[in-house]
């Protein structure tokens, strides 16, 4: 039963339990309900083990329900891409406890999900700066595979882009930066148009 394996991985992580990392993400005023302070080597080496499991899918609904650091990154680790509905990655997103699991969400998950670049450019166009961050972080991941976006994607990009790099968080401005660079990476003609948008803005990062 999927309980009876969220019990037992919930007991295998409270033995992986490192105090100073969880102290560490309490004084950057990172609250989650548990965290057992467990790395991500260790989550992911979890993951590898239970990636044979006959439904991927369920468990990872199951863990994500959990309101614990691990147990969440855990169900980004383990959700099938291929099988999982916008639906549930919408649902997923409202949920969004904290940045650190946004950023797990996007290298473990979002950017492999089929429907990746019009997620990508929904949570851009938000007001909600986990929901941007996301955006961001997917889009970096897409164009450094070489995933050039349409004339109206490049367009978006560029509008969102210059409201993310007058951002008041950090966060979302750093991803922006990361993206607009590897966005130039794709070929001259995005260079060019990377080099204008920033110009505009008064900024020179290429």
């Amino acid at each position: 039963m999927v309980q009876d394996k969220v019990k037992e991985i919930k007991q295998s992580l409270r033995q992986l339990m490192d105090g100073s990392i969880a102290q560490s993400m309490r004084d950057k005023g990172v609250h989650y309900h548990l965290s057992w302070g467990a790395s991500l080597p260790m989550l992911r080496e979890m993951a590898e083990s239970l990636s044979e499991e006959s439904s991927l899918y369920e468990l990872s609904i199951a863990l994500w329900k959990e309101n614990v650091r691990e147990c969440k990154i855990l169900a980004t680790m383990l959700m099938p891409a291929d099988e999982v509905l916008p639906e549930v990655i919408d649902i997923w997103m409202e949920q969004m406890p904290s940045q650190e699991i946004a950023e797990q969400a996007s290298f473990n998950l979002f950017q492999h999900l089929p429907y990746a670049p019009q997620k990508a450019y929904q949570w851009m166009a938000s007001d909600q700066e986990l929901y941007q961050l996301c955006g961001f972080l997917v889009l970096t991941r897409l164009f450094m595979n070489g995933q050039e976006p349409n004339e109206r994607g490049i367009n978006e990009y560029l509008d969102q882009l210059e409201v993310a790099l007058g951002s008041p968080s950090l966060a979302v401005r750093k991803a922006a930066l990361n993206s607009v660079r590897r966005f130039a990476e794709l070929g001259l003609v995005y260079e060019r148009l990377a080099k204008s948008a920033l110009k505009h803005l008064n900024l020179d990062l290429l």
